[in-house]
């Protein structure tokens, strides 16, 4: 997982999925519009997720 990636989530939330679907960035702009917290916490949530998949 590359640190960036980390980093921007917590910085820029929609830049740290850029490699989703787009409807996965726009949800994620979207929850970050509504507020910096739940848009950060969908981020992660998407970042983890994605490293749970690589190891299966």
């Amino acid at each position: 997982m590359d640190i960036r990636r980390w980093i921007l989530a917590f910085i820029l939330p929609p830049a740290a999925v850029m490699n989703k679907e787009a409807g996965t960035i726009m949800l994620t702009g979207i929850l970050t519009l509504l507020g910096w917290i739940p848009g950060v916490a969908a981020a992660v949530i998407m970042l983890v997720q994605e490293k749970l998949q690589a190891k299966a």
